[in-house]
């Protein structure tokens, strides 16, 4: 519509009507965007193991890695409770 087309009431309450339907939907969409990835397995090329839906990138380590970091879960754990104030936490959607 351009600027020098005159509308009726009716036409604006439904311009307004259509307009509110595709913002409904563009937020819906950014929401859907935004929710949290499902974490997947992946064998890589090279035998490791790549952890998708962390992050932009996919966490790769071999198996000996894997095992060394599950390990030490105890240890990581009680870092993070001693360092909580410190560390930064991605907000939820």
């Amino acid at each position: 519509m351009t600027a020098t087309t005159a509308m009726t009431q009716d036409q604006l309450l439904a311009f307004v009507a259509k307009l509110q339907a595709d913002n409904t939907r563009l937020a819906a969409a950014a929401l859907a965007a935004s929710a949290p990835k499902a974490l997947t397995c992946k064998v890589s090329e090279k035998g490791a193991l790549s952890i998708y839906g962390l992050g932009r990138f996919p966490v790769t380590l071999y198996r000996g890695q894997w095992e060394r970091l599950f390990a030490a879960t105890a240890q990581v754990e009680a870092f993070i409770a001693a360092n909580s104030d410190l560390l930064a936490t991605k907000p939820t959607p």
